[in-house]
């Protein structure tokens, strides 16, 4: 009886069975019967002997039965952390995860469960209508938004039991994951109502979640949880990068097959304009309409060149065949082939002689000087000054080309530089947006760098530096 008593209701009411067993035996069994008067003395030994052995019983039974206990919450707690991982790692969306956490932690903790996520800004919403959480369904629960969003700024808990805002009706517990706070988990136990004082809720759903060994649990879930919303987040990432590579690389073999096709045409009909200006059998109005036709062929050709120019540096497979030159060779080459344009203006070259020699690729420094002289004539009213300068900073040479436009507009001194991206939004002035872009590509692969800024009293200037390097040795004449 004692075993029994003691499996069945534990410790206490297996020493209360043990005496009363041995009251018992002595009243109905032991003489005088039906008294618990003792005649002979040694039946004191045997009671002793018994209520020794039925305590030693009833603590080893009450024992083995808080272990049993344990064991079946221990295999629970694992086979819910199992549970839940599993379904987890499965999830391929933010809101397929709060509609398993919610799932689980609710009949866990018998409690209401909300997962808050932030926006792009930083800031916790409430759910979405197509997010399932037990809280959303019941009207009279309004989750409190402005703890939400401290506990994700702070990364500390608050709300029930805890040392912020203790007076809450829920306990808000932050998503900590490796990299950064993922959401907020919110906890609302059962029959917490806000309308009530704190001593008249339910004890029973509180103790659910603040037993040390249910809170361990209640943290260990929240760890799966904000684990599952970044692997989650990383993904979408990763397919926004390849989705990104791959119209890339599309858009770059395009432009590619585009350019190639178009530069013989080009060249065709740059090379029958150039002919026909030197002809002198056509009077002023021919000779405008060649000049002109002329002129947009130059400035397609300089387009095809620069689409070609991208998609060579996107690829990878640009080599450079740097020599050592004197920056003022490269400098009057791309005035010559930039003539056309500079006609309208004026062009003030200030470089000094003791510039040092330079290695770097002539033709692609060429392209760069171009780009940014192109840059410069369509952003500048004609017969304006355009110069071109340069200066021994340290171990560079920086080279400055500056106009007399408008300058760059407020906040695009970076942006500029971005493929596609144009100073002037639906400009009618010609191009797609690639010389700077080139030109950056082009001077950090040597190693350089280039900024763009605007200068007193007007205007844009765009620097670029190039590294000076060892000095080669000059052969001695004899």
């Amino acid at each position: 009886m004692v075993i029994l008593i003691s499996a069945k209701f534990g410790r206490w009411p297996g020493v209360f069975s043990s005496f009363l067993s041995v009251g018992i035996f002595d009243f109905f069994f032991v003489p005088p019967k039906l008294s618990f008067s003792v005649s002979d003395t040694q039946y004191l030994l045997t009671f002793a002997v018994m209520l020794t052995v039925a305590l030693v019983i009833s603590n080893l039974t009450s024992s083995l039965r808080y272990q049993a206990v344990v064991a079946t919450l221990r295999e629970r707690r694992s086979r819910s952390l199992y549970d839940l991982g599993k379904e987890l790692a499965s999830a391929l969306t933010a809101s397929h995860i709060v509609e398993i956490s919610v799932h689980h932690l609710s009949g866990i903790f018998q409690s209401k469960i909300a997962v808050l996520l932030p926006d792009s800004h930083d800031k916790i919403r409430e759910q979405a209508a197509d997010l399932y959480t037990s809280m959303v369904k019941d009207k009279s629960i309004a989750l409190d938004l402005g703890i939400a969003q401290w506990v994700y700024d702070h990364q500390e808990e608050a709300g029930l039991g805890t040392y912020t805002l203790p007076s809450s009706p829920a306990l808000y517990l932050p998503l900590k994951a490796p990299m950064r706070t993922r959401g907020v988990l919110v906890i609302y136990p059962e029959g917490a109502d806000g309308m009530l004082a704190p001593e008249h809720r339910s004890l029973e759903s509180q103790r659910m979640i603040f037993l040390p060994e249910q809170r361990q649990l209640l943290d260990t879930f929240a760890t799966q949880i904000a684990l599952a919303l970044e692997r989650v987040h990383y993904v979408e990432v990763a397919q926004d990068a390849l989705i990104s590579m791959e119209s890339e690389r599309l858009r770059n073999s395009l432009l590619s097959a585009i350019s190639h096709d178009l530069r013989t045409p080009l060249t065709t009909i740059m090379g029958i304009a150039s002919s026909l200006k030197e002809q002198d059998a056509m009077n002023e109005e021919q000779g405008n309409l060649v000049e002109g036709l002329y002129e947009q062929a130059f400035r397609m050709n300089s387009l095809v060149t620069n689409l070609l120019d991208m998609a060579r540096l996107q690829s990878g497979k640009v080599l450079l065949n740097k020599q050592w030159y004197v920056l003022d060779e490269v400098v009057g080459t791309a005035l010559r082939a930039m003539q056309p344009q500079l006609k309208r203006h004026q062009v003030e070259v200030r470089l000094p002689q003791e510039l040092p020699l330079l290695q770097f690729d002539a033709v692609l420094i060429e392209r760069v000087l171009c780009n940014l002289l192109d840059n410069a004539t369509k952003y500048s009213p004609a017969d304006s000054l355009i110069s071109i300068s340069a200066q021994k900073h340290a171990d560079e040479v920086l080279v400055t080309v500056s106009d007399n436009g408008p300058g760059l507009p407020p906040g695009m001194e970076t942006q500029v530089f971005d493929k596609f991206t144009r100073g002037e939004k639906e400009s009618a002035k010609p191009g797609v947006g690639l010389g700077l872009s080139i030109c950056q590509a082009i001077i950090q692969a040597h190693d350089g760098k280039i900024w763009a800024s605007n200068h007193s009293p007007h205007g844009a200037m765009f620097v670029f530096t190039l590294p000076i390097g060892e000095q080669p040795t000059l052969p001695t004449i004899e």
